[in-house]
């Protein structure tokens, strides 16, 4: 079973560590924060867990089917920050429990001064059947 681990600028119930924004760490506290991802993705890709995973930059676009050939494009409505999505994890695992475990070790990611994060993480199952594959 599939799973979409999406983490989220600032989303989430209420916070248990409270964390300065990425702009504002110092490049090791990134590295190490990144490194540490890095390394959650190469175990899983050992076995055989990992589908796929990127980090978003902040910014983009709506866009939505406005008639043939003229979608609009607008930089809003507005979400707050903290339900931009920062960065995704697809995994393929057996359980939905092991898909919370991962996503456990995804939120111990650690931040300002080497302190795990304990960031809230949303975990999606993704709905089988759909995608290129399957449209023949």
């Amino acid at each position: 079973m599939k799973y979409l681990l999406l983490k989220h600028y600032r989303g989430g119930p209420e916070r248990v560590v409270d964390y300065a924004p990425m702009d504002r760490w110092t490049p090791e506290e990134v590295d190490a924060h990144v490194q540490y991802m890095v390394g959650l993705a190469n175990r899983l890709q050992e076995s055989g867990e990992f589908v796929d995973g990127q980090a978003l930059q902040p910014g983009g676009a709506f866009v939505r089917y406005d008639g043939e050939g003229r979608p609009p494009v607008t930089d809003g409505p507005f979400a707050e920050t903290k339900d931009l999505i920062a960065g995704w994890m697809m995994i393929d695992v057996e359980s939905w429990e092991r898909a919370v475990e991962v996503a456990g070790e995804l939120s111990a990611s650690p931040g300002p001064g080497g302190r795990p994060l304990h960031e809230w993480l949303e975990v999606r199952p993704v709905l089988s059947g759909f995608g290129p594959s399957t449209t023949g």
